[in-house]
């Protein structure tokens, strides 16, 4: 199996891990140079074509007119520039988002954040349309006690207006050590006047999988992320389940931005026979090898379906794929995000690492993903101002009250295993 540096992401993360798009240094693969900490001019002796190093001279160009020319001298900051014009470079790829850079300090907390701890209010966020929104908060944590919701639009952070601001320096302004307070100004969906919600920072223990039992034997499974030990997780989870009775299960992949691809891996191997393959993984050159699970399966039998959205992005999606090709699970839900390109991690100087989309995934049938996600079964959508139901409140509500419920998504799935019981 590949080495844990090679994960699928999606930008969607938790608000106290996401990266912003930024650079550390122009590289000599650009026909510059970094030695010693100064960058060197381009020169026909290059590693690149002595037409890019000639067409690089714009670069150098810009460069100084913008230094020496700009009406605000204190702008004209060195390492802002450098890092806009590699953010510049790497969107070109086509892979935004997705293959990045991550200096230091970011890399740490998504290094922290993928063990399970970190210090933070514990919600996952987005930006859309310049609006910062809260996505969902994480299920027990500060901002969900505190009273954040789904679809929260974030208008101010401690009293400062954040309209177009970027999902990076959203973060930044929000994450803080434990026990310090933030006070977020948000719209909740679908009342008039916004509301100063006062939310105190804490390290958070974040289990990747939650689950709860609800009527008729169906095990309600959320897995989140694919972080460290989430295969473990997720086993124990279906122990535990079978071991109360569970009948069938719903595993909810809405809003998962990704991991680890062993932890992938892993998961898919509860649900599947041994040696089924889970993805395909092409290289630049097109050779295609196979990620297959591996014997110990503790679902490979009970009645599954998986609920999708478009946040269900990376390692969701093929694991959604592997399931639906599989003939093992009944999708519902919406298209997911449509990320296929499969990263490996390189890292530089002082901790900062660079993420390069070096190889793309297929689903086992070997259809491509990309800009196009995993097509659900059933195309059920959830109205924008309403938010998944979590384990622990859907199983607050009654057999009836849950039929109910705005989460026609989950509503669905209840309907559709219950007609495989009766089959």
């Amino acid at each position: 199996m590949r080495d844990s540096v090679s994960r699928v992401m999606r930008i969607q993360l938790p608000i106290w891990l996401v990266v912003p798009m930024v650079a550390l240094a122009l590289v000599a693969g650009l026909g510059g140079g970094y030695f010693g900490g100064v960058f060197l001019r381009p020169s026909s002796s290059g590693p690149e074509s002595a037409d890019v190093c000639t067409r690089f001279e714009n670069f150098w160009k810009t460069w100084d007119l913008a230094r020496d020319e700009y009406v605000d001298p204190s702008a004209v900051v060195p390492q802002k520039m450098i890092d806009g014009a590699i953010e510049g470079m790497l969107d070109t790829l086509g892979d935004n988002g997705h293959t990045r850079y991550l200096p230091t300090d970011i890399a740490k907390a998504e290094r922290e954040e993928l063990s399970g701890k970190f210090e933070g209010i514990g919600a996952y966020i987005d930006v859309k349309n310049d609006q910062p929104i809260i996505v969902q908060p994480m299920e027990g944590s500060p901002a969900e006690q505190a009273g954040l919701r789904s679809n929260d639009q974030i208008l101010k952070v401690n009293g400062e207006d954040v309209h177009g601001i970027s999902v990076s320096e959203l973060r930044n302004k929000v994450r803080g050590p434990k026990g310090t307070q933030v006070t977020l100004t948000v719209q909740h969906a679908g009342e008039t006047a916004p509301v100063d919600i006062v939310i105190t920072r804490a390290e958070i223990t974040s289990p990747s999988v939650t689950w709860r039992m609800l009527p008729n034997q169906v095990a309600l499974i959320h897995l989140n992320q694919f972080a460290e030990r989430s295969g473990d997780e997720l086993k124990q989870a279906l122990n535990d389940a079978r071991q109360q009775g569970a009948a069938s299960i719903v595993l909810d992949l809405r809003n998962n931005p990704g991991g680890y691809v062993n932890e992938l891996v892993a998961a898919a191997s509860q649900f599947l026979p041994v040696d089924t393959t889970v993805l395909l993984e092409q290289n630049r050159a097109g050779d295609k090898t196979p990620y297959k699970t591996a014997a110990g399966g503790v679902a490979t039998d009970l009645p599954l379906v998986v609920l999708v959205n478009n946040n269900s992005a990376s390692s969701a999606e093929i694991l959604a794929g592997a399931l639906k090709d599989a003939g093992r699970a009944r999708l519902i839900g919406e298209p997911t995000f449509g990320t296929a390109t499969v990263l490996r991690t390189f890292n530089l100087n002082d901790g900062a690492q660079v993420r390069i989309g070096t190889t793309q995934w297929l689903t086992p049938k070997g259809e491509v993903v990309r800009g196009k996600g995993i097509q659900p079964d059933e195309l059920v959508s959830l109205a924008p101002e309403v938010a998944p139901l979590t384990p622990a409140n859907a199983a607050k509500l009654d057999a009836q009250a849950l039929l109910s419920s705005d989460d026609v998504q989950l509503v669905r799935a209840l309907e559709v295993l219950k007609t495989l019981a009766g089959h």
